[in-house]
């Protein structure tokens, strides 16, 4: 989260003139960019979060953990291709995998109920 000072660090004042900021940016102001989880063989990164915590996220990953809901049973099968993400539309084209994909899988379309980005993990509901 951005506090409300490092907002103003790089803003204009009413009248156009520049905000000399007080400060620079701290180590734990730092952003990253998002995972983007694709279709892959799996692959699994790590950063170093504050606290010196590891917080894992998956870059690519073709299986999926599957909870059928009429047979309460989970399986581990293969993804086929993703099919949409309603989530952002320039991830929908490039096929990324977000919590609410839909993901076309051996048992049938399934929807992603995980956060690959955070917890390294797919999980997904059949529809």
């Amino acid at each position: 989260m951005v506090s409300s000072s490092l907002e103003n660090l790089k803003k204009r004042k009413g009248t156009g003139g520049k905000i000399r900021p007080y400060r620079s940016r701290r180590l734990f102001e730092r952003d990253y960019y998002s995972a983007d989880t694709r279709l892959g063989e799996k692959a699994v990164q790590s950063r170093r979060t504050r606290g010196g915590k590891i917080k894992k996220f998956l870059t690519f990953h073709n299986h999926v953990n599957v909870l059928n809901k009429t047979t309460g049973k989970i399986q581990h099968v293969m993804i086929k291709s993703v099919i949409s993400n309603p989530s952002n539309r320039d991830y929908n084209r490039r096929k990324i995998i977000t919590k609410g994909t839909i993901v076309e899988t051996e048992l049938g379309d399934a929807t992603i109920i995980s956060r690959p980005g955070q917890d390294s993990i797919l999980n997904a509901v059949l529809n």
